[in-house]
């Protein structure tokens, strides 16, 4: 993943759901803005806001965006994007209730892709993480990938002690959802796994455990 680029100014909203992450470890994913690329196809992945994203992208360049295969999960946006991404008339636009439910179409994309695709990826970590995992394991190479974050700043967690992952992490600690351990939020980062790993916090001293704070705050 690209390092974090200074995103260019074009009105005072186009980047209300971006957000700065923090410098950490070398481990912890970074991200950039979106920029239009030639190539032979455009294959076009985001959630929630990430639409937003994109909606760029066809301002600056319609001709690449006419030309995309557009994946695109609203989650709790509901219809606030979908029919401006509808408007701007890609070649392909495939709205899914899930990230599981666009998996086989995502697949099949990818395994008829053929050398000069282009993959766009905007949204959440989650999302992100884990259309990159694909991608690559497709072959795409690193550089033909970009990534822009939108929207919730929410992680894919990883315990790493029974293994399990849970969804949407808004808080540290927070309570793994397959083995109930109190883990600790950590910025070291599975590429393999698209997740960050979580730690049990009270490992050394049982029951010592601190009220969870939201990320960020």
């Amino acid at each position: 993943m690209s390092r974090r680029a200074p995103p260019k100014i074009l009105t005072r909203n186009i980047y209300m759901s971006d957000f700065k992450f923090p410098p950490s470890i070398k481990s912890r994913p970074v991200y950039g803005v979106l920029e239009p690329r030639p190539g032979k196809s455009h294959l076009m992945i985001a959630d929630a806001e990430g639409a937003e994203a994109l909606l760029r992208l066809a301002s600056e360049n319609p001709e690449i965006f006419s030309g995309a295969h557009i994946i695109y999960i609203p989650k709790d946006t509901g219809e606030t994007f979908v029919e401006r991404l509808r408007a701007a008339a890609p070649a392909i636009l495939h709205v899914s209730p899930s990230y599981a439910a666009c998996l086989p179409r995502l697949r099949r994309v990818l395994s008829d892709a053929h050398m000069g695709l282009q993959v766009y990826l905007a949204g959440t970590e989650g999302l992100m993480g884990q259309a990159m995992v694909e991608a690559t394991n497709a072959g795409i190479p690193h550089s033909a990938i970009q990534t822009e974050h939108r929207g919730s700043v929410a992680r894919r967690m990883q315990c790493v002690h029974c293994k399990g992952i849970t969804e949407d992490v808004m808080t540290d600690p927070f309570v793994c959802s397959h083995c109930g351990l109190t883990l600790f939020v950590r910025d070291h980062y599975s590429r393999r796994l698209a997740a960050f790993q979580g730690v049990c916090i009270d490992a050394e001293e049982p029951g010592n455990i601190p009220a969870p704070v939201e990320l960020y705050k």
